[in-house]
């Protein structure tokens, strides 16, 4: 529960002016000792006024990239159109000496509206291979896999099956 300057000022005068013990009495007032606290160090400090609410969000996140960064990553991104985020990142860090994320890369990129979609090729299955085998021993098809058997332990299996049978 958020209380008013006026509200805070009263809780402190009500505890100061209780027969009871500071504890009791914040019981009472179902107020908790650490906030009670530091109104009344705030109180103490700065007066009246310092009971007034306080902006509690921060200024600045710690790890925020900083604009002039975001503008050198856009720079060499328009230098260098041919890298995807992953290479940028990795040539920024090789080259500027300045470590930077692949994932960061792509949401700067991505504010400048610098992505594109990667190029995707069609291709459907065929009925057949193009160049089926002719002959015994012409392709393998090797398979492993592990499996548990309870109370024995984990098995490998091992198949090849040669393509032309």
């Amino acid at each position: 529960m958020r209380y008013s300057q006026s509200e805070k000022a009263e809780i402190i005068r009500t505890v100061e002016g209780s027969e009871l013990s500071v504890k009791r009495t914040l019981e009472k007032l179902d107020v908790p000792r650490s906030t009670f606290y530091n109104w009344y160090n705030r109180y103490l400090d700065e007066g009246y006024d310092g009971l007034a609410d306080r902006d509690s969000s921060p200024k600045r996140f710690w790890n925020r990239i900083p604009d002039c960064e975001k503008e050198r990553v856009r720079k060499i991104a328009l230098e260098k159109p041919e890298l995807t985020p992953r290479e940028l990142a990795w040539h920024i860090t090789d080259t500027q000496k300045y470590d930077i994320s692949e994932s960061s890369v792509y949401r700067i990129l991505k504010s400048f509206d610098l992505i594109c979609s990667p190029n995707y090729i069609v291709m459907s299955a065929a009925d057949k291979f193009q160049n089926p085998t002719k002959r015994i021993n012409e392709l393998w098809q090797p398979d492993f896999t592990y499996f548990k058997i309870v109370g024995w332990g984990w098995y490998y299996l091992a198949t090849v099956r040669d393509d032309y049978s």
